[in-house]
């Protein structure tokens, strides 16, 4: 069995990530093999990274890092699999609803050859909304990714950790680690795991954020809008050619033109709607490329638990000199 890294975005979830690091041990521990957690705090409200710094101290085997604002669950992961030093990651929420005890099933699946293995939720615990919204955004993926199995995507993932190599420069502030996996591997597979209801407190990702989620795809993966764009602009085009041709054969064959000007006032409309439509796609586009000329980081790191252990170890170790050399000139003034 491989090494294997697992990795959290930790939002707002002090209740939860005791009882997540309780049944996440014996999980890693039965794969004798080397492993570790690494618990990446989204810049959290609640006192997260306080509870992430005392269950580092515990075991040698967290990492915990502290990300200098809000950047976003993609973002977070991203950051957290950058550090990760084993040659397996495994991607999983700080909520519970994945349950940790299936990690095993993901990874033997990995081990049939896969470079990437989804664990799909048999059912998902959300509200109608939410799957639509979900279901939406999973489409779009498809879209981005390219395969079909983007439909069955989720944030129980585990894969394998070279990948990260195709996506090493990527600096965008816009992240899709799903789509990022897509430029190392076309080796996809997903299992059916099972989804439980949330260990405590409300889910942050909102129906809201999923369709930003899904437009951030389409204008930053994809070139799909622009393509809409153009088949929308061509299928205008058509339209007014074919309104052109029935103003001639009216004038043709009765000797006048189209009568009113609701008639007239309607197709400005309509051209005008979808010109403003294809401008408003391609400044999407130019707004990305700004951003990305700015070269604006994914996440910036304000603070890790290994930091904290090596700052508190100088300390004592300086402690620990002081007090040497204290004990050794009072001795000598004996």
């Amino acid at each position: 069995m491989t090494s294997v890294s697992v990795v959290v975005p930790v939002y707002n979830s002090e209740a939860s990530l005791p009882v997540l690091v309780k049944r996440v041990h014996p999980v890693l521990a039965a794969l004798e093999a080397p492993f570790e957690l690494i618990l990446v705090n989204d810049s959290s409200s609640d006192g997260s990274w306080s509870v992430i710094r005392e269950l580092a101290a515990q075991y040698h085997w967290i990492r915990g890092l502290n990300l200098s604002r809000n950047y976003g669950q993609h973002n977070a992961l991203l950051c957290g699999i950058r550090h990760a030093r084993f040659d397996t990651i495994v991607t999983i929420d700080d909520d519970l609803q994945n349950p940790p005890e299936e990690i095993v099933r993901l990874l033997a699946q990995l081990d049939e050859g896969y470079d990437v293995v989804y664990g799909t939720p048999d059912k998902e615990q959300h509200g109608v909304l939410r799957n639509m919204a979900s279901h939406v955004t999973k489409m779009t993926l498809a879209s981005a990714m390219g395969a079909e199995s983007a439909r069955k995507v989720s944030a129980f993932r585990a894969f394998r950790t070279s990948l990260r190599d195709g996506f090493e420069h990527y600096r965008g502030p816009f992240v899709s680690i799903d789509v990022l996996l897509t430029w190392g591997t076309t080796r996809f597979s997903a299992i059916q795991v099972r989804h439980d209801s949330r260990a405590s407190g409300a889910s942050n990702y909102t129906v809201r954020k999923l369709l930003v989620h899904a437009a951030n795809m389409m204008t930053g993966f994809t070139a799909l809008p622009l393509q809409i764009a153009s088949l929308i602009g061509f299928a205008f085009t058509l339209f007014g050619l074919v309104l052109l041709i029935f103003v001639l054969v009216r004038y043709w064959m009765d000797g006048s033109s189209a009568p009113g000007f609701p008639f007239l006032a309607s197709v400005i409309s309509i051209f005008s709607g979808a010109q403003l439509f294809a401008l408003g796609v391609i400044g999407e586009y130019l707004a990305r490329m700004h951003f990305r000329m700015m070269e604006q980081p994914p996440f910036m790191v304000r603070e890790s638990t290994e930091a904290l252990i090596k700052s508190d170890a100088l300390i004592k170790e300086d402690a620990m000199a002081q007090n040497k050399g204290v004990h050794a000139a009072s001795v000598q003034r004996s």
